[in-house]
């Protein structure tokens, strides 16, 4: 586990972001100290995956600052490729390439952008779906996995980067109740060794269990963050105890 020496890795100052007229991020403002699991709720449409796109630029911010591990997040394609190096990310479809193994899947990242051989990616790519507790699963495609191991795979492809930070934007929304918790659990795992997350979901029980903070967006804006206990016990605003009245009543 590193030390929680309570710098941030990421820093959002009054990040704005628009799609035409509609404003999707409204002055957000956020630091993740290194080490640190961010849980991020809210309803529908509030921003979550806007903000999260825009750490690894996915989408490009139109106002604010947005810094990575000290690398400025600008138009600079160098300080983009700097910055997506640190960072993996998950998402809630698991976008295998349908036509690759599970195992050829995570070879590629690895051979094309480090330039390691095929004999040193499948071992590397191994020892990731090892981690997720997929190694058997190696030869199979996509289409012959179930969704809770479709996710572990994609995990274990972002794992094979060697990234600082993960973000995950609602990982388990698309799968089934039953593989919810095997999800869940690769990532409770993830978090104990130290990685710095960003998870966007609903999943209230990994928020309470895992996080550092939790963070209630509305509206393209933070509306409360805190820690997990303080979060649940004492929400202070109006709208995050409506959001959670409804969350936890299902």
């Amino acid at each position: 586990m590193p030390a929680d020496s309570g710098e941030p890795i990421i820093v959002l100052d009054q990040v704005t972001k628009s799609f035409g007229g509609f404003q999707a991020l409204k002055g957000v403002s956020l630091n993740v100290v290194r080490g640190h699991k961010v849980v991020v709720c809210g309803p529908s449409g509030s921003g979550k995956s806007t903000m999260i796109r825009c750490i690894n630029r996915l989408e490009e911010h139109n106002g604010g600052r947005i810094v990575v591990d000290g690398i400025e997040l600008t138009a600079s394609i160098k300080n983009i490729d700097a910055v997506r190096r640190e960072v993996g990310m998950v998402f809630q479809q698991f976008n295998l390439f349908p036509h690759l193994t599970a195992v050829e899947n995570l070879m590629l990242a690895p051979r094309l952008v480090r330039k390691i051989s095929k004999k040193e990616a499948r071992a590397l790519a191994m020892q990731y779906l090892e981690r997720v507790h997929i190694p058997e699963q190696a030869d199979k495609y996509p289409a012959q996995l179930s969704g809770g191991q479709q996710q572990r795979v994609a995990i274990a492809r972002s794992l094979c980067m060697k990234p600082q930070i993960m973000l995950f934007d609602e990982p388990t929304s698309a799968l089934d109740p039953e593989m919810i918790k095997e999800v869940l659990d690769v990532m409770g795992e993830l978090a104990q060794e130290g990685m710095t997350m960003i998870v966007v979901t609903h999943e209230m029980g990994f928020a309470r269990s895992v996080a550092d903070l939790v963070v209630f967006m509305d509206k393209g804006e933070i509306v409360e963050q805190a820690p997990p206990a303080e979060f649940f016990a004492r929400p202070r605003s109006d709208r995050t105890r409506a959001f959670l009245g409804q969350i936890l009543k299902h």
